[in-house]
C-alpha cells in the first residue's frame, strides 16, 4: 500500500457488516478487495472492541478469491509447508521472508509489463508473461523449501529457480529485440532507387 495520507478506517459490525468511514458507506469483501488492488491503504477495527482485526479481513478475501476458482494463486504444498511453520522456531522469520519474496516477484512482474509495453506501444496481451508467473511461483516453492527441516537440497534448488530466472529473462530480451528489429524493417519505408 503506497498512500502516503492515513490509512482509511473501515468498521466491521457483529452482523459482519463493512462500514467505511470515508465514504460512510457499507462496503463488502470485494469492495475491500478492489481497494488493495487500487492500492488505497485501509485497517479494519472490531466497531465493538476496536480491536485491529485487519489481518482475518485480509485473509478473508484471500479465501474467497481462491474460492472463485477462476485464478488459484496459492499452491496445496505451499499451504501445507506455511501451515507447518505455525508454532515452529524458524515460524517468525516467516512473514518478513514471505514479505520480500512478495516485493522481489512485484518488481520482476513490473519490469516484465514494461518491457513488453515499450515493444509493442501498450499493445501486447500479456500472455507471454504466464510462463515467467509460473517460473516465479516455482522459485517462491523452492524458496520455501529451504525452510522445510528435513530438506537438504533447499539452497540448491533455489540458486537453480533464480539461474533459470534470470536465462529466462535473458531469452525472453533477445527475442523481443529480433521482434523491434523486425518491427522497425516492416515499419520503415523502403528507399527510392537513385536516378
Amino acid at each position: 500500500m503506497s498512500n502516503a495520507a492515513s490509512p482509511i478506517t473501515i468498521k466491521k459490525y457483529a452482523n459482519r457488516r463493512l462500514y467505511n468511514t470515508a465514504t460512510s458507506s457499507y462496503v463488502t469483501l470485494d469492495h475491500l478487495c478492489q481497494m488493495v488492488k487500487d492500492n488505497e491503504d485501509f485497517v479494519v477495527y472490531d466497531a465493538k472492541t476496536g480491536e485491529d482485526i485487519t489481518r482475518s479481513v485480509l485473509t478473508q478475501i484471500i479465501v474467497e478469491e481462491e474460492a472463485k476458482g477462476g485464478q488459484n494463486l496459492l499452491p496445496i504444498p505451499f499451504l501445507r509447508q506455511l501451515i507447518g511453520f505455525y508454532g515452529d522456531q524458524l515460524g517468525g522469520l516467516v512473514p518478513k521472508y514471505l514479505e520480500h519474496s512478495m516485493q522481489a516477484f512485484h518488481h520482476h512482474e513490473a519490469q516484465m509489463r514494461q518491457y513488453m509495453q515499450h515493444a509493442f506501444d501498450g499493445l501486447f496481451p500479456f500472455n507471454a508473461l504466464e510462463e515467467v508467473n509460473k517460473q516465479n511461483v516455482a522459485f517462491f516453492e523452492n524458496a520455501m523449501k529451504m525452510f522445510a527441516p528435513f530438506y537438504s537440497g533447499g539452497a540448491e534448488s533455489m540458486k537453480a529457480a533464480a539461474s533459470a530466472s534470470e536465462a529466462t529473462i535473458d531469452a525472453l530480451q533477445t527475442k523481443l529485440a529480433e521482434v523491434q528489429d523486425q518491427l522497425t524493417k516492416l515499419t520503415t519505408p523502403p528507399k527510392a532507387p537513385k536516378k
